[in-house]
């Protein structure tokens, strides 16, 4: 994939649609920390490495361009899919991680993108990542509880 990656061409390459709102030109940003795409969010892997291991059950895939779907919407609805140049990155799952938030761990040799079909996509520098769940704090009557965010 190049360096310079529109909506457009990823949705070309990979197959994978996005909703006809989305601005379709605009370049997809790479992040090399942080980042998150409704329900999801990743972590580079050093945040997370005395939580977050593989476990002895633990299998690793290479990423196609067709994609990966790590996730769906909390109603069923649309996946979170992770997409790479062939052979340029490894997805692996299931891990280990007593928060039980983390989905896989994420080994990219060349950049990976998450897309999805309401968020469009954003791109992840090579390295490793933990790629999970977030969770939020509620207030109000349920104040003090913590929950995954819904999609």
């Amino acid at each position: 994939m190049n360096a310079t990656m529109t909506l457009s061409a990823l949705t070309a390459l990979t197959g994978l649609d996005v909703f006809d709102y989305l601005a379709q030109e605009v370049s997809i940003p790479v992040v090399d920390g942080l980042q998150a795409q409704g329900d999801l969010i990743v972590i580079p892997y050093s945040l997370l490495a005395d939580i977050v291991s593989s476990a002895p059950w633990t299998r690793s895939e290479n990423v196609p361009l067709s994609g990966v779907e790590l996730l769906r919407s909390a109603a069923g609805g649309n996946p979170h899919s992770l997409v790479a140049d062939e052979g340029g990155c490894t997805w692996s799952t299931p891990v280990n991680d007593p928060r039980r938030l983390a989905l896989g761990i994420l080994d990219s040799r060349a950049t990976a993108y998450l897309i999805h079909p309401e968020h469009g996509a954003t791109g992840i520098a090579p390295g490793r990542y933990v790629i999970g769940r977030q969770r939020e704090q509620s207030f109000g009557r349920t104040s003090g509880r913590a929950q995954l965010v819904a999609d």
